[in-house]
C-alpha cells in the first residue's frame, strides 16, 4: 500500500475517531479554536471591505480626497469631515482609506510574489539537490546576509531614467508603487525558499513520490503534483506573516521620502506628512500609526491561527 500524502495524516487519525468530516472543515475548525486568529481575520477583513469602499465613501460625503483646501487645513473632526482634515485641508478619513488601498495591496502583492520566487526556488532545490541545490542555498544564504533596510533605501533611491528606462514611465505616477513591489519581492523570498527546499528533500524520500517516479511520472509533474500540495501549509503561513513585515517596510520607506510618492496617499507616506505636527495636530499621525499597528498584529495572528490549523502533526 502507498503512503498517504503528509496532508492527510492528521485528517485521516481525526475521521477516525468520529463522523465523516471533509479536511476542509477540520482545517476550519482548528482554525475557530485560535480565537486571536479569528479576531484578526475579522479586523482584516474589515478594513479591506473599508478601503474597497473608499469611492462610495468618498461619494456619500460629496468630497475629493485629493481636493487642496487651504481655507480647512487641519480642522477636527465634524460631520462634513468625520476624522477632521489634514495639512493641506483633504479630508483625513478618504485618505486613510484609499491609503489602505495602497498599503494593504503592496504588502499582498509584494508577498504573493515573494512567496512564487521562493517556491520555485525551493522546490528546484530540494528536488534536484546535488550542485543546484547548493548554488540556490548559497544564493539565499547571500540575500539573507544583506542589510534589507539600507539596501532597499539605496535602491529605492536610484534614478531610474539612468537605468534606461523610457522617462515618461520613470517618472510616471504609480512608478514608485510598482519600484516597491519589486524590490521587496527580490528580497524577501528567501524565508519561504528554505522552508519549500526542506518540506521538498523530506517529502521526495516518501513512498508515494517514489511511485509516481516508479509510474514514469515527469520531474514537473512530480514536483506540482506531488510535492508542492503537501507543502503549502508553511508556504500559506510564511507568505501570511511576511505580509505584516512588508507593510512595516512599505512604511518606513514611503516615512523616509523613497517609498509611495504623493499624491498617492499611502499610510507610510501620511505619517511623513505628520511628523513635523505631531504637537499641532497629533490625529494625523496617530490615525495611520495605528492602522499600520492594528494591521501588521492582524497579520502575525493570523500567521500563527493558519500554522496551528495548518500543522499536519497536531492532531486534537
Amino acid at each position: 500500500m502507498s503512503e498517504r500524502p503528509p496532508y492527510q495524516l492528521a485528517a485521516t487519525a481525526e475521521l477516525a475517531e468520529g463522523p465523516p468530516r471533509s479536511l476542509g472543515a477540520l482545517l476550519w475548525r482548528r482554525f475557530l479554536e485560535h480565537r486571536g486568529a479569528v479576531a484578526s481575520l475579522i479586523v482584516l477583513v474589515l478594513l479591506g471591505l473599508l478601503a474597497l469602499a473608499a469611492p462610495l465613501a468618498e461619494m456619500a460625503l460629496g468630497l475629493d480626497a485629493t481636493r487642496v483646501d487651504l481655507f480647512s487645513l487641519k480642522l477636527p473632526p465634524s460631520a462634513a469631515h468625520p476624522l477632521g482634515t489634514d495639512e493641506l485641508g483633504r479630508d483625513l478619513l478618504l485618505r486613510l482609506l484609499y491609503g489602505g488601498q495602497v498599503s494593504l495591496s503592496v504588502g499582498l502583492a509584494a508577498a504573493l510574489c515573494a512567496a512564487v520566487i521562493g517556491t520555485a526556488i525551493g522546490l528546484l532545490a530540494g528536488y534536484y539537490g546535488g550542485w543546484l541545490d547548493g548554488l540556490l542555498m548559497r544564493l539565499t544564504d547571500g540575500v539573507i546576509a544583506l542589510p534589507l533596510l539600507p539596501l532597499l533605501i539605496v535602491l529605492a533611491a536610484i534614478d531610474l531614467t539612468k537605468l534606461g528606462l523610457p522617462e515618461d514611465w520613470a517618472t510616471s505616477e504609480n512608478v514608485s508603487l510598482y519600484r516597491i513591489v519589486i524590490l521587496i519581492s527580490l528580497v524577501g523570498w528567501t524565508t519561504v525558499a528554505r522552508l519549500v527546499r526542506g518540506a521538498a528533500l523530506t517529502l521526495k524520500a516518501r513512498e508515494f513520490v517514489r511511485a509516481a517516479e516508479a509510474l514514469g511520472a515527469s520531474h514537473a509533474r512530480i514536483m506540482l503534483v506531488h510535492i508542492l500540495p503537501n507543502a503549502v501549509s508553511p508556504i500559506i503561513v510564511a507568505t501570511t506573516l511576511s505580509v505584516g513585515n512588508i507593510i512595516l517596510l512599505e512604511s518606513v520607506l514611503s516615512f523616509l521620502g523613497l517609498g509611495i510618492q504623493p499624491p498617492i496617499p499611502s499610510w507610510g507616506n501620511m505619517l511623513t506628512g505628520a511628523q513635523e505636527l505631531i504637537w499641532d495636530a497629533p490625529a494625523l499621525a496617530l490615525y495611520p500609526g495605528l492602522l499600520i499597528f492594528a494591521t501588521v498584529i492582524a497579520f502575525n495572528f493570523l500567521g500563527d491561527g493558519l500554522q496551528d490549523a495548518l500543522d499536519p502533526r497536531a492532531v486534537k
